[in-house]
């Protein structure tokens, strides 16, 4: 029990219960939101377009149009009516758009768009409260029961559900001349909709037409593409009047079902309608806004991802701030790497990013060197640390300036890349190297040196990786997973990986 409640076993009960939320947050943030864990991933968006046409009369005009649910296949992004001067309003129970106008006299047209993204299944969830009443044929004479009977012994031979069998023997073509006569069916799918329901009556099976839009940017100003809803086992399955395949296509959004029209239009004649399809992609994580919306998560409104895109993209970066604290931390504490100062490489890792990794490296070794050599003359001088400090740090500052303005002269990038080093890091590095070459020698300032830009290296591949940057922020509650890790290292006392080599003699001679 004691060791439990010591600063390390408390720190590590911290840890794992910030792994269990990370994992748990992250989990939410895929399947709810829809965040992918790859940043290049995309979310297709669907835009239908509906364009409707008519001659107007001298009366008010009232249209009525048919639209997708959204407990259907797909969820809407947005909907809105183009059209001047008409009022638009949507009846959500019913799943009608309702535009309204006062009376017009030329030939108008009105334009409802919607916008829909992730298409949900909704296999066999289409169920009525009871089944509906089959009206049965009524039959002139006893020819024509005759001819129907014909019809569905030859279906019996086929395999599947009575709608799929019926379909199939349409499809077929192997009908005597006396059915063709009496059943012409090589005409529109709707007509063939309405034979397929008139024989499925015969038999008290209940069948209606659906309409909808299938998804193909190659559509273009076409008419809605209809299916047969057929109630079978207590709910309406969904049949291709061409092949006879069961289910709702993936492709397929469902406007108009349950007997009602697609469009109505008072005040107005010869009415169509004709629509359009266009594909776009998204970025998954710009699309997660939506996702937490359509689900009303609240909680969505509380994260960095609602901020405006300017401090989201400062966010971003100071997202990708602790691992770089923790390689720094592994460098140092585990590995036993000297550097100048604590956090020097990782904002010269930073400034890497900003220049470009040669130009900055080339541009970064310019100015230590020639901040060495001055600094080793003011040394002669004999000034008070202040003083000598703000001296080397003025000189940087002329050296950088010299440096971008040969830069801008001669196009030269790696010369216009010192701007973007830190000033009193870069002057204060000089110092400590001066300072150590002085108290320890060269070799050991020149190590320091080294180190420090050996770990800024390191650091910078590993924060300049988009991938790694867009992990952080996408999945920043991992940040509170490094800062117990951190803490945990914190309590380590043991030997450095650089220090068992050191003393390795020793347990030898153990």
């Amino acid at each position: 029990m004691k060791n439990i409640f010591s600063v390390r076993g408390v720190l590590g009960i911290l840890l794992g219960l910030s792994v269990l939320f990370s994992c748990v947050a992250t989990y939410y943030k895929i399947t709810v939101w829809g965040f992918s864990v790859f940043p290049s991933e995309k979310s297709d968006v669907w835009t239908i377009d509906a364009h409707i046409s008519f001659k107007p009369t001298k009366e008010a005009i009232d249209i009525s149009l048919a639209t997708p649910s959204a407990d259907g296949g797909y969820k809407i992004l947005s909907e809105d009516v183009i059209a001047s001067g008409y009022e638009a309003s949507k009846d959500v129970e019913k799943n009608r758009m309702v535009i309204k106008s006062q009376p017009r006299k030329n030939k108008q047209n009105v334009y409802y768009r919607i916008m829909l993204y992730d298409n949900k299944d909704v296999t066999g969830k289409m169920r009525d409260a009871e089944a509906p009443k089959v009206n049965k044929p009524l039959f002139e004479n006893e020819q024509q029961e005759g001819l129907v009977e014909e019809i569905w012994n030859l279906a019996d031979k086929e395999e599947g559900k009575p709608a799929a069998r019926i379909i199939k023997t349409l499809n077929a073509g192997i009908l005597s001349p006396e059915v063709d006569a009496f059943l012409p069916i090589k005409t529109t799918r709707q007509v063939m909709a309405e034979k397929i329901i008139y024989l499925l009556s015969y038999k008290d099976i209940a069948a209606r037409i659906i309409r909808g839009v299938k998804l193909n940017e190659k559509k273009k100003s076409s008419p809605a593409d209809l299916m047969l809803e057929v109630y079978e086992d207590g709910k309406w399955m969904v049949y291709n009047i061409k092949t006879g395949e069961v289910g709702l296509p993936k492709d397929f959004v469902l406007f108009q079902r349950g007997g009602v029209s697609l469009l109505d239009v008072s005040g107005g004649v010869d009415s169509q309608i004709k629509f359009s399809v266009l594909k776009s992609a998204i970025s998954s994580f710009k699309m997660a806004g939506r996702r937490a919306k359509y689900e009303n998560s609240k909680m969505f409104d509380f994260t960095i991802y609602n901020l405006p895109m300017l401090e989201q993209n400062t966010l971003k970066w100071l997202m990708i701030f602790p691992l770089g604290i923790l390689l720094v931390v592994i460098m140092r504490n585990v590995i036993g790497i000297s550097t100048m100062g604590t956090f020097t490489p990782m904002l010269i890792a930073m400034s890497l990013i900003k220049t470009g990794f040669v130009s900055g490296l080339i541009c970064y070794g310019l100015i230590i060197a020639l901040g060495l050599v001055i600094r080793a003359t003011l040394t002669r001088l004999n000034l008070l640390l202040v003083p000598r400090i703000s001296a080397v740090v003025i000189f940087v500052i002329l050296i950088m300036q010299v440096l971008t303005i040969l830069g801008y002269q001669y196009d030269f990038k790696i010369a216009a890349s010192a701007v973007f080093f830190p000033i009193i890091i870069t002057a204060w590095i000089i110092e400590r190297a001066s300072i150590t070459w002085e108290e320890d020698g060269a070799q050991n300032a020149t190590k320091q040196i080294i180190n420090t830009s050996v770990v800024a290296v390191f650091t910078y591949f590993v924060l300049s990786n988009e991938y790694i940057r867009y992990i952080m922020f996408a999945f920043n509650e991992w940040n509170l997973v490094i800062l117990f890790i951190v803490m945990l290292l914190g309590t380590y006392t043991g030997y450095r990986i650089i220090e068992l080599k050191r003393f390795a003699p020793l347990i030898k001679d153990k």
